[in-house]
């Protein structure tokens, strides 16, 4: 009886990214790490372009790098105390099925707010949830944002 529950529960995909925000009072800015399901990425960007992606394979181009950059830097904006954020694109990296992009914001003396819209994936799964976390200092903050809210804003302290 067992059997039937645990197969309902492995069929069913979770769709997620996780991108954390980090304040680096040395550098001045904010580091940005997201993190998402190469086969999820693929399969959007396939359907949105009509062709094939193989990124962290031998088959990758310098193309598809660019295509990635282009749809993240399309469809993450970021504010700053009110004011939107200039983003440096640093690259990518590969972890097995997940890829890690790495963003910063230069010129961030320091903050009380962040607004972060995240609409990655929102365009191609229902169930998608794109996890925010914030950390200035020791105070860490999070954000769920799915397709019926795909913005929030976290306040600090100074």
């Amino acid at each position: 009886m067992v059997f039937p529950v645990l197969m309902a529960a492995s069929a069913h995909k979770f769709y997620v990214s996780i991108t954390t925000i980090e304040y680096a009072p040395k550098e001045q800015s904010l580091q940005l790490i997201s993190k998402i399901f190469l086969d999820d990425i693929e399969d959007a960007l396939e359907e949105r372009y009509g062709r094939k992606f193989y990124f962290n394979s031998k088959k990758e181009t310098a193309a598809d790098a660019e295509v990635l950059k282009d749809y993240v830097l399309q469809k993450l904006r970021i504010n700053v105390n009110g004011a939107p954020a200039k983003f440096d694109y640093l690259g990518t990296d590969y972890d097995i099925d997940v890829v890690k992009i790495f963003i910063e914001i230069p010129k961030v003396k320091s903050f009380k707010s962040i607004e972060v819209e995240n609409l990655i994936l929102l365009d191609m799964f229902d169930e998608q949830q794109n996890i925010i976390h914030v950390k200035k200092n020791k105070d860490r903050r999070s954000l769920i944002l799915e397709k019926e809210n795909p913005k929030g804003l976290l306040k600090f302290k100074d």
